[in-house]
């Protein structure tokens, strides 16, 4: 007996759908809102939901990726009066299982959740063969959550793989998890860098060459799709791959055959493809720089990886994981994060995504050495810049002027001032002694780089006698 929910403001359709799904022996839920059918499908480990799109606090297509995000996402029929080529679209890009017009009939909804219902349980128990490792991709969000369902597909399959999203979003690591679950995990995992070889390294790279057959081959060569023979081949930037190149791998990906550099002989070479790539694809067989044929062979799955400004609620489960993978390598103890630290890199627009984060944490663990915190004032001094004109331009204005009879220069300091201390509203109050004591070493952090560690402009700035200034610098481990 399956659990079926059914998000709809109809009544009439409600009650006539739960009859249906009752006499299929069946239990069935009720929701006629967004958040009441939200609130059910978090409690309760549903099979299928039936979900409208016009309901009277939104559309349902707005909850899909909270579904999907589920530990144990149901299939979902959507089910509307008003037919839309684009609801339709977004939806089965979100993951539905069908998209139905009211009214259908009793066969036709029958036949759907049927098919649903076997295909719920049929991956259920491809789940319970074996849990995915999943220890290097880190995410909660629902966007990265979607890719986590591509990825578990992928490594259950032996079909090629298309991974895209901008540089730096992980493609190369999503590419190695899916080897390292699948069947082919035994085998190698081997990466061609597109971008990073010329025409004719590249051709030589990928097929191998026989010693003599160009000016420097002194020796045989094998090639890297021979030793990707039972394993996983990965063309990393696989839009930089030449035209006139593109037509031969076809062939190889097609036959699995291939020619060498110099010999007349074939090889065959049995490997997984996944490619990657931080270009538009579609876009280049429209303008003739990339083969339509070739598109279709390495498209057979599609796995996109969101930019990490699009799942900001991912940052500090990926800060805890790198900060703790840090602590290992450089042989430190565990750090704990001050409550300006995960702020402070929220409102960053991170361009380079995930691998940006991870160099910065990797910067501020070695900037702050054996303490035990690691607090905003630790991240690079560029990004701290970067972090306060955003804050400057986000906070200024002439009303904070006029109200405290400050100059339009005066303004944006107090501001920033007023937003650091209401910081601490937002968790449990520390003591006032260790409230001062990180009041204090933010200052003297902020102090010299503000005066660029010259001693004189320091002592200037802050009224501090040179030795008192020392003491200080000795009680919070800095220097100039």
């Amino acid at each position: 007996m399956a659990r079926i929910l059914i998000i709809d403001d109809d009544h009439e359709v409600c009650e006539t759908m739960e009859s249906l799904i009752t006499r299929l022996t069946h239990q069935c839920d009720t929701a006629h809102t967004l958040d009441a059918g939200l609130r059910l499908a978090r409690k309760t480990d549903y099979d299928v939901i039936f979900l409208d799109v016009r309901l009277p606090d939104g559309n349902g297509l707005e909850i899909l990726p909270k579904i999907m995000a589920m530990s144990a996402p149901p299939e979902v029929i959507i089910l509307t009066g008003k037919g839309d080529p684009d609801g339709a679209e977004l939806a089965i890009k979100g993951g539905v299982w069908d998209y139905l017009l009211k009214p259908s009939s009793v066969r036709e909804i029958s036949l759907t959740l049927g098919r649903a219902l076997k295909y719920h349980d049929e991956k259920a128990g491809q789940n319970r063969q074996g849990t995915l490792d999943l220890s290097g991709v880190v995410g909660e969000s629902p966007s990265i959550k979607a890719s986590f369902n591509l990825l578990a597909q992928a490594a259950r399959s032996d079909s090629n793989v298309l991974i895209t999203g901008q540089t730096g979003t992980g493609k190369e690591l999503f590419a190695s998890t899916i080897h390292e679950n699948s069947k082919r995990k035994a085998n190698n995992f081997v990466v061609v860098d597109c971008a990073g070889l010329t025409e004719s390294l590249l051709e030589s790279t990928l097929y191998g060459h026989r010693k003599g057959a160009f000016t420097g081959a002194q020796t045989d060569r094998i090639g890297l799709v021979k030793l990707a023979d039972g394993g996983t081949l990965f063309l990393d930037e696989v839009g930089e791959m030449p035209l006139s190149m593109q037509k031969a791998f076809l062939r190889v990906l097609q036959e699995r055959t291939y020619r060498p550099v110099g010999d007349t002989r074939e090889q065959t070479s049995n490997f997984r493809l996944v490619a990657a790539t931080n270009r538009d694809l579609d876009e280049m067989v429209t303008k003739g720089e990339f083969r339509q044929d070739l598109l279709y062979r390495i498209k057979t799955m599609h796995i996109h990886l969101p930019p990490l400004m699009q799942r900001p609620e991912d940052i500090r489960a990926l800060c805890i994981f790198r900060v703790q993978q840090l602590c290992k390598q450089y042989g430190m103890e565990p750090k704990t994060f001050g409550s300006d630290f995960h702020p402070a890199l929220a409102s960053y627009t991170w361009p380079g995504n995930v691998r940006e984060l991870f160099n910065i944490l990797e910067r501020a663990v070695v900037s702050a050495s054996n303490e035990k915190t690691l607090y905003a004032m630790h991240l690079p001094r560029e990004l701290r810049i970067q972090i306060a004109k955003a804050q400057i331009e986000r906070m200024t204005g002439s009303d904070v002027a006029s109200e405290t009879g400050e100059t339009q220069d005066d303004a944006p300091a107090r501001k920033i001032g007023l937003d650091i201390f209401e910081d601490i509203f937002d968790q449990k109050l520390p003591t006032l002694r260790d409230f001062k004591g990180m009041a204090e070493k933010v200052y003297l952090g902020e102090l010299i780089r503000q005066c660029d560690g010259d001693l004189p402009r320091i002592l200037k700035a802050s009224k501090l006698s040179r030795s008192h200034f020392y003491s200080l610098l000795k009680k919070y481990g800095l220097s100039l």
